[in-house]
């Protein structure tokens, strides 16, 4: 009986002690964890990624930048980390959106253009200690350069002739100074642009409807003047015709400048002659005499369908009294 109380007893014992080992542990690593937590959340220890830089805050003021890669220490309370910094390429985009925006060209017409520059960090120092928010700084130097080389130039040129200005907005950003005797834009935050893309150059949807409306009315008006040429040459060559038939006319009855045919006689001869070419006409179209003797024309003549209708219905009436004629 003692035997078994006894090793009842030590297994009890050997059960607590494994439970207060675990709970120590538990308790050592819970503690281990939580000041790595703390360390971590302060960034007393910080690491520095491949093509990547770090900015530090020391003691004092004074700003550092740690390109090393690897695992850093720094004092708590007395350094700060102030930000990160990617030493790859980067994007920029006009106006600091993808979206398209609008800009205004040299004949103030409106237009939708997209632009995208890639960039690198050269000197990091220049970069994150000499500039206070460069990001800010640099895409308002970039719209304004870009900007000025876009709006100074005309439609057909934005549109058509993409090359030659992403071209030249390229050059303005790698080695034009911002200003008159000042840095350009690589020297003055101490990057290297890297490459220049013009996305589109585009109407809006309401100016190209405008566009296409207009067109369409300069067609219609060039139709109209066009048409309305071909009849003022065909009234020109038409009375040059007149011009010269009355003059033909006037010599054919023995009259000249010194000499005036009698004025009665050639009026009846012209009218004759128009009568003719009336009679020869098998269309409908009427007739004009033109008349420039000021008097109104003593003959008139009847249209040419009711004349049709008179001779036959004269025809009609003659056979039918050679029928009833004995």
């Amino acid at each position: 009986m003692k035997d078994q109380a006894s090793e009842v007893f030590l297994q009890r014992a050997r059960v607590i002690t494994m439970a207060r080992r675990t709970a120590f542990i538990l308790v050592i690593i819970a503690l281990f964890y939580s000041l790595a937590a703390i360390v971590y959340s302060t960034q007393v220890i910080y690491k520095v990624k491949l093509n990547y830089a770090v900015i530090l805050e020391q003691f004092g003021g004074k700003r550092q930048a740690v390109t090393e890669v690897g695992w850093h220490y720094r004092l708590p309370f007395f350094t700060k980390l102030e930000k990160e910094v990617p030493l790859m390429n980067q994007n920029m985009y006009l106006g600091g959106s993808s979206a398209p925006i609008k800009i205004i060209s040299q004949e103030n017409v409106a237009l939708w253009t997209s632009a995208l520059m890639t960039f690198k960090i050269k000197d990091l120092k220049v970069w994150g200690i000499e500039n206070l928010s460069p990001e800010i700084l640099l895409q308002g130097d970039f719209d304004g350069i870009s900007k000025d080389i876009l709006q100074g130039e005309k439609v057909n040129k934005l549109i058509s002739d993409r090359e030659t200005i992403k071209e030249a907005i390229f050059e303005a950003l790698k080695n034009r100074p911002i200003n008159k005797n000042g840095p350009t834009l690589e020297g003055k935050f101490g990057i290297e642009v890297v490459s220049f893309v013009l996305n589109e150059t585009r109407f809006g949807d309401k100016l190209v409807e405008a566009t296409e409306e207009k067109k369409r009315r300069q067609l219609i008006a060039e139709a109209d003047n066009y048409a309305a040429d071909q009849e003022a040459d065909r009234i020109k060559k038409l009375y040059k015709a007149y011009l010269e038939g009355i003059s033909a006319l006037h010599t054919a009855l023995g009259g000249s400048q010194a000499q005036r045919v009698n004025p009665a006689l050639f009026e009846f001869l012209s009218q004759q002659k128009w009568a003719t070419a009336y009679e020869k006409n098998q269309s409908d179209q009427k007739t004009f005499v033109l008349h420039g003797s000021g008097q109104t024309p003593s003959l008139t003549l009847p249209s040419f369908a009711k004349k049709r209708m008179m001779q036959k219905m004269e025809q009609e009436m003659s056979s039918k009294s050679d029928k009833t004629t004995p």
